[in-house]
């Protein structure tokens, strides 16, 4: 429905779509994204000039709505604390231990204008299949002796909208240095370790993303290198693979 309106409306004029429940989410490569009441679920249009510090480097988007939804929690006073973080290259995590949203773009280039839209979920009130956000205000509660009220899915959604204009306003202003010192306030990777090529590859050590959202790596004797996912591990960072 929104893929069919977006190019019918006024440049000026924002579009989303809510659902409750979805009956046919879409993950990464193919895979089903399940989505129990409980999740904050939507889909939304944005354009992107194409000659603009964020069109130049679309793949950033998913990053800054990433961030954007965890930021959506952790900006609200009393909840700076609660464990919400971001796995590159789309994922909403607790800690470093479980996800629990995703982050799904499509981008359409028209002229010189990119379309783009942005699915994403994240469980708010729904502790299965994994776990929630109102779970760990619970959790911070009982260990911190605070009073943190839950959290609603409408609430999160039109926090999370908001946080990612500000965010496409800095970055186009300043680029990728005006939104890296967020993002890896809120990064679980910090000093990893992970495998190139292949599962028994070299070993390298994860530093950070360059300056078109790939990942950073350093290889002993090789110094940093970007690299991607190699496209087929459920598991984005099991396997990653060095551009030719």
């Amino acid at each position: 429905l929104i893929g069919r309106l977006m190019l019918d409306l006024p440049e000026e004029m924002g579009l989303i779509a809510v659902a409750v429940r979805q009956t046919q989410g879409k993950g990464r490569g193919g895979n089903v994204w399940l989505s129990p009441v409980g999740c904050a679920l939507s889909t939304l249009h944005i354009t992107i000039p194409l000659h603009s510090n964020l069109g130049q480097r679309i793949p950033f988007i998913q990053h800054l709505v990433s961030l954007a939804v965890v930021e959506s929690v952790r900006s609200i006073p009393g909840y700076e604390d609660i464990e919400l973080r971001v796995k590159w290259p789309n994922d909403i995590y607790y800690s470093d231990l479980m996800k629990l949203g995703g982050v799904l773009v499509n981008s359409t280039l028209i002229e010189t204008t990119f379309h783009i839209l942005i699915g994403f979920g994240f469980n708010v009130n729904n502790s299965n299949p994994t776990i929630c956000i109102n779970d760990l205000i619970t959790k911070f509660n009982k260990e911190e002796g605070t009073k943190l009220k839950p959290l609603t899915a409408d609430c999160l959604i039109a926090r999370t909208v908001t946080v990612l204009e500000r965010l496409i306003d800095i970055f186009q202003e300043k680029g990728p240095n005006g939104i890296l010192p967020r993002y890896y306030k809120y990064w679980v990777h910090s000093g990893k370790q992970v495998r190139l090529h292949s599962e028994d590859g070299p070993t390298a050590w994860i530093v950070g993303i360059d300056d078109y959202g790939y990942l950073q790596v350093h290889e002993e004797g090789k110094g940093i290198q970007s690299v991607h996912p190699d496209g087929n591990s459920f598991d984005m960072l099991r396997n990653l693979i060095v551009p030719k």
